[in-house]
């Protein structure tokens, strides 16, 4: 019989281990082993059979038991001298508190997904973790952030596998009173509760459940509650489940219920008002047009609110191809605001910020990454590489300018290391230099460690993964249909002396999972080789709509069936952070092989660095800019063949071909000879797994690359340099651009709006007419200076109102500029007729062929880029 209702019954401690809820209910414990450690050391037992979860730990706990930790004075004792630890990391000042007054007082941060902890299930993969990485990154550095997302009743979904090896999902629905999550009340004790209007006189309302990510808060909107119909009920069902209406609704409670959801809990909690606002995707870009409401309903016109919402808004893209976009018919964002969504904007204004009025673009799509951009006044990728990629993915949002000037930076990600380092690989660095070396930032303290002792850990912690993995691949046959007596084979798969690679990640087709089975032949090779044998350890989650993807995981897992490979190459189902914070340190080399450039930024093999795993990748996304030859290995890419004279690209086929073939070169000469190039003594044979070699077992030179990554990519990747980034390039640069839009009752905003209108009402009138230079000789040289004079109409404008620039550098065999610099021309002659003579002084600093060209843009003290507003004007004689 199914229960008719549900409900949890919360645990109520003792007086004296109370704190206990408070060390459970924040997430802090989820990064901060000393907290693990004391629920741990409450109930061994009980801790693995609840996987690690302190509010289901302290659930399961009868009330003789409490009683008995109650009683016990070293428990006592340990809850509180925890539980000041917390209050003391919640309340002390940190790095952020040391910046001054400039630095703003609270950042929104915007997200569809959180990956946190096991225990909070609200991720499907890299963007959720990066979103989780930044609010514990953010928490440790005393970043005032305050993260808002959707609370999903069923998460993502988990995974298994049929017995054909076919994906198959699960929803299990979760319950938000089982979750380290506080439902916002009112001073009466009612929920709290945000409201949007939808078609037909529906509404859509949501409760606001708080996460405590250490410092920062969480807010996660719910829409099961009473009062909605069943449909509305459902809109915050499933991650990324469903399509059209559904889809658009989860972005329009995300975006526009979020920001109602931060004013609802300013006024609860007294916390400030945001002073930057920072979209992370797309998918969250109606913050924007809700704010833009909230300035409207002030009195503020449509180009003055755009003006002041975009001064402190931050847009951070994280896909390098237009197919990840999500777009959705103009109709349909007509009809969901013509509910009143955003009754004091015009519905018409709304629909220009998602339009692709752009060459290539579809007049008919609302485009979110679109609008995020124009509704944002910095933006950014998420390596270096990737923002490469998005300025050209985006240039046709700024005609005329070239693709390096369009204003879309990039910070790379990075990885919370206090989360994703093993505490054997922390403990290690305790015990070897007496402080929490990878913690504190003192990588380079690992070259004074012995080889010895880094390879005895680095088989601990493979040691570790296989018992894993052991595990995990028997309780995955059970789900296939497997039985008992069919599954001991699986209790000696791996081998803790071999040479472990792993594969993790999401299995969209561009990432390449089957990559590695282009030759299988080969493959069986590298896993059987006698001397220097192979073994993989993989795991991955397909979107349950694509079937591509799952028969990629099919083709895959058939393979690691066959009896004779199987105890060297695993498949490991439910992809998840429980999973991961095992499979990362236990890996000796981390693979990825997307089709470059199509990996934003890849942050998993980063994860596996700081563990001092090497990598081998192809050169996209972060390690594209981090790879230095001595930290990894590179994979080459099939470019097309300049060699030959031609431009054709190689067919998706050859390409995998080639690129698998140099992967297998790689593993098979480089990779593999150095994991075994131990030093044998005199006398002693060939090295083998799980076999006694001479008096030195250790690959030196297999160590040093280890002590090279974990001393140069540690403070590279780690999500500390990424907040310190974001922070001083974004946020405070946003947050006084900020404020100076909104004093003096919006004076600066106001007067930027007006500007604009006018600048761009007259744009039509501004040319370059003519340009000449004199003052070089017949052979120009290095050093020399020449005299660039330009004839330029303004119309109505004014000279302050626009700068006229002398662009200079390399020119290409079709006349481009390369590897271009810039000088301001002054204003020397009124000719009159709106008409201005600018000249100015260029030197010429390289040599081979030069060139120049003249050009005006748009000149204001509030513009952030000079590109910002996608106007200029190119000479063109």
């Amino acid at each position: 019989m199914k229960a008719i209702r549900r409900f949890t019954v919360r645990t109520v401690l003792p007086e004296s281990i109370a704190p206990l809820a408070r060390l459970a209910g924040n997430l802090r414990w989820s990064w901060h082993q000393p907290t693990q450690l004391l629920f741990q050391q409450l109930d061994p037992q009980a801790w693995a059979d609840v996987q690690q979860d302190p509010v289901a730990l302290l659930g399961s706990f009868t009330r003789e038991r409490l009683r008995s930790l109650a009683a016990d004075q070293q428990v006592v004792a340990r809850v509180r001298e925890l539980d000041a630890d917390l209050d003391q990391y919640l309340t002390e000042d940190r790095w952020y508190q040391t910046l001054g007054a400039d630095a703003p007082a609270s950042i929104a941060y915007f997200s569809p997904e959180y990956g946190i902890s096991h225990v909070l299930p609200q991720y499907s993969g890299g963007l959720g973790i990066l979103a989780g990485d930044h609010l514990k990154a953010a928490s440790d550095l005393g970043v005032p952030l305050v993260g808002v997302g959707l609370l999903y009743a069923a998460g993502y979904f988990k995974q298994s596998l049929s017995r054909d090896a076919w994906q198959q999902e699960t929803y299990p629905v979760l319950d938000p009173d089982g979750l380290p999550l506080t439902l916002l009340r009112e001073a009466d004790g009612q929920p709290a509760q945000i409201t949007l209007p939808l078609p037909n006189g529906r509404r859509l309302g949501a409760y606001i459940w708080r996460a405590d990510v250490g410092r920062v808060p969480l807010l996660l909107l719910d829409s099961n509650i009473p009062g909605n119909d069943e449909a509305a009920r459902g809109i915050t069902d499933r991650l990324y489940g469903g399509g059209g209406d559904h889809r658009l609704q989860q972005e329009l409670l995300l975006g526009m219920g979020g920001v109602k959801a931060l004013r609802v809990h300013q006024r609860l909690t007294g916390a400030p008002a945001p002073e930057v606002f920072h979209t992370n995707e797309g998918h969250a870009g109606f913050l924007g047009v809700e704010r833009i409401q909230e300035l409207a309903a002030a009195g503020l016109s449509w180009d003055e609110a755009l003006a002041a919402g975009r001064a402190n808004t931050v847009f951070t893209t994280h896909t390098p191809v237009p197919a990840g976009i999500d777009r959705f018919d103009k109709a349909q964002i007509q009809h969901f605001f013509s509910a009143g969504l955003a009754p004091d904007v015009p519905s018409a204004k709304i629909l220009e910020l998602g339009d692709e009025n752009y060459d290539g673009g579809d007049p008919s799509k609302f485009n979110m990454a679109v609008m995020g951009l124009r509704l944002a006044q910095r933006a950014n990728g998420v390596a270096k590489l990737h923002g490469v990629v998005s300025r050209g993915m985006f240039r046709g949002l700024w005609p005329g300018f070239d693709q390096q000037e369009v204003p879309i930076g990039s910070v790379t990600n990075g990885v919370h290391v206090p989360t994703w380092v093993d505490p054997r690989v922390a403990e290690f660095a305790r015990s070897a230099f007496g402080n929490q070396t990878v913690i504190d930032r003192q990588w380079d303290r690992v070259y004074d460690a012995a080889d010895e002792d880094i390879w005895a850990l680095r088989r601990t912690l493979r040691t570790n993964l296989i018992d894993d993995v052991r595990r995990r691949l028997r309780a995955s046959w059970k789900k296939r249909g497997a039985a008992d007596a069919e599954l001991a084979w699986t209790d000696s798969v791996l081998d803790p002396d071999v040479l472990t690679i792993g594969f993790a990640r999401r299995v969209p087709t561009y990432k390449r999972l089957t990559l590695m089975l282009r030759d299988p032949a080969r493959l069986k090779a590298l896993l059987l080789h006698p001397e220097r044998p192979v073994q993989l350890v993989i795991a991955g989650k397909s979107h349950p709509a694509d079937e591509q993807g799952k028969r990629m995981i099919q083709d895959l897992v058939r393979f690691t069936d066959d009896p004779e490979v199987r105890h060297r190459i695993v498949f490991l189902p439910n992809y998840d952070i429980a999973m991961a914070r095992t499979l990362f340190p236990g890996c000796d080399v981390w693979l990825n092989n997307p089709l470059r450039p199509l990996e934003a930024c890849g942050t998993s093999g980063m994860k596996a660095a700081i563990n001092g795993g090497l990598n081998l990748s192809v050169l996209d996304g972060w390690w594209d800019e981090m790879y230095d030859g001595d930290n990894g290995w590179a994979i080459p890419t099939a470019n097309p063949s300049t060699e030959a004279g031609t431009d054709d690209v190689f067919d998706p086929d050859e390409r995998d071909d080639i690129e698998a073939a140099a992967l297998y070169d790689l593993v098979e000469h480089h990779v593999a000879p150095r994991f075994y190039a131990a030093e044998i003594s005199e006398g002693a044979g060939a090295a083998g797994p799980s076999e006694p070699i001479g008096t030195d077992t250790v690959p030196h030179q297999w160590i040093a690359m280890i002590k090279h990554t974990l001393a140069n990519l540690g403070p590279a990747v780690s999500a500390e340099r990424m907040l310190h980034d974001y922070v001083e390039q974004l946020y405070r640069p946003a947050s006084i651009s900020g404020r100076a839009a909104r004093s003096d009752d919006f004076k600066a905003a106001k007067e930027l709006a007006a500007w604009t209108s006018r600048v761009r009402s007259a744009w039509g009138d501004v040319s370059v007419e003519h340009v000449d230079s004199m003052g070089i000789t017949d052979e120009p040289q290095i050093g020399e200076s020449l005299t660039v004079n330009a004839y330029v109409r303004l119309g109505p404008l004014a000279p302050d109102n626009v700068t006229v620039q002398v662009v200079h550098g390399q020119v290409t065999d079709n006349d481009d500029l390369a590897q271009t610099s810039s000088d301001d021309l002054t204003v020397a002659e009124q000719l009159g007729d709106g008409r201005y003579l600018f000249t100015g002084s260029v030197t010429i600093d390289r040599s081979g062929s030069f060139g120049y060209s003249v050009r005006v843009l748009p000149r204001h003290d509030a513009l952030a880029n000079p590109a910002e507003l996608g106007l200029v004007a190119n000479a063109t004689n």
